[in-house]
């Protein structure tokens, strides 16, 4: 389905969506970010600061509680999400891009019944990039694209003063059906618009990861590299470069206890970070990845070796984020064509 939504009846359409949560990007102290749209979505942001993953992958979130009365049994009381559908407006196809790839990561072997519970009730409305929103913006070397599709239920393309928009999934084709007169039918004028527009967006002009076909195979000949503790040098562990990134996923879960008599709390996953010094910490207090050298290269080497190994493709969706608000101006774009011209 491909309709034509003039820009001033982007909030009928918000307001045909009875069924849904409604979020998109909202401009707060010189941040974006996503928040209600409370009967409005503005789709003029460059990209927001965080990524959507965590609709479905919340930085904190309870499993269970849990209850020890002396002389009972142990109660344990399972805290699944609420059924929610949440529908998020402005997703860049970078973030879009994101989503299958968390998705192998929560359903590859077992199925994370949190992780599923929460996406199969959120539904992503993308915008295509005409240009690209960030100076580090590189999702063509990524495999990816301005005006890619992937991850979305919608697609909306900025033609000037309306959006041509495009269902993708059948969650997408209903969800423009509620707004029904709202949408016109495109003109083949429009047809050919937006076919220019794409075109002119992925010809225009991004960062670029050298020989990224190759990079896994050279990373992994670079693993004991000097160059690593070289370029992690300035880092000082914030963790900014993952809790933005819209594929990342490490956590970790501990029990909150509340009460200690009788014993009362929660069992919690929150998001961890694998340039935190204590991530790899053993028990024995002996640390694998001691210094922020080795802690790169995992992040690195996680976005372009291990994933790929695993699942046939980059993690990294070329975003940019990590480059753009790392405080000591780490650039992964940088890091990997340094490492991998010096492999070997």
């Amino acid at each position: 389905m491909e309709k034509i939504l003039d820009k001033k009846q982007i909030d009928g359409w918000v307001a045909a969506l009875t069924d849904w949560e409604v979020h998109g990007p909202a401009l707060e102290e010189g941040i974006w970010t996503y928040q209600p749209a409370n009967g409005t979505v503005r789709l003029d942001h460059p990209n927001t600061k965080q990524s959507p993953k965590e609709f479905a992958f919340p930085q904190r979130e309870i499993f269970f509680s849990f209850e020890q009365i002396k002389g009972e049994a142990p109660r344990l009381t399972q805290i699944m999400p609420k059924e929610q559908r949440h529908a998020v407006f402005g997703v860049r196809p970078c973030d879009g891009r994101g989503v299958p790839r968390m998705d192998k990561v929560f359903n590859d072997h077992v199925e994370d019944k949190y992780y599923t519970s929460r996406r199969k009730n959120i539904a992503y409305v993308g915008l295509a990039c005409n240009k690209p929103p960030s100076p580090n913006c590189f999702c063509l070397s990524v495999g990816g694209s301005p005006v890619s599709t992937d991850g979305l239920d919608v697609q909306m393309t900025d033609l000037g003063d309306r959006y041509f928009v495009k269902a993708i999934t059948e969650t997408g084709k209903a969800m423009m059906v509620a707004g029904g007169k709202i949408f016109a039918d495109p003109s083949a004028a429009d047809q050919k618009q937006v076919k220019q527009t794409h075109a002119d967006a992925v010809a225009y002009p991004q960062r670029k990861i050298n020989d990224p076909d190759g990079v896994p195979a050279k990373l992994k000949a670079s693993f004991n590299s000097p160059l690593w503790e070289e370029m992690a040098r300035a880092c000082i562990g914030c963790g900014i470069c993952t809790f933005l990134c819209p594929t990342c996923h490490c956590f970790d879960i501990n029990d909150e206890v509340h009460n200690k008599a009788p014993l009362s709390g929660q069992r919690v996953r929150t998001w961890d970070n694998c340039q935190f010094p204590d991530f790899t910490m053993h028990s024995s207090g002996h640390n694998p990845r001691e210094n922020t050298g080795a802690r790169l290269r995992q992040r690195v080497n996680h976005k372009f070796q291990y994933f790929h190994e695993n699942f046939g493709m980059h993690q990294c969706t070329g975003c940019g984020r990590c480059v753009s608000e790392c405080p000591v101006g780490i650039d992964i774009v940088t890091v990997v064509n340094k490492v991998t011209e010096h492999a070997g």
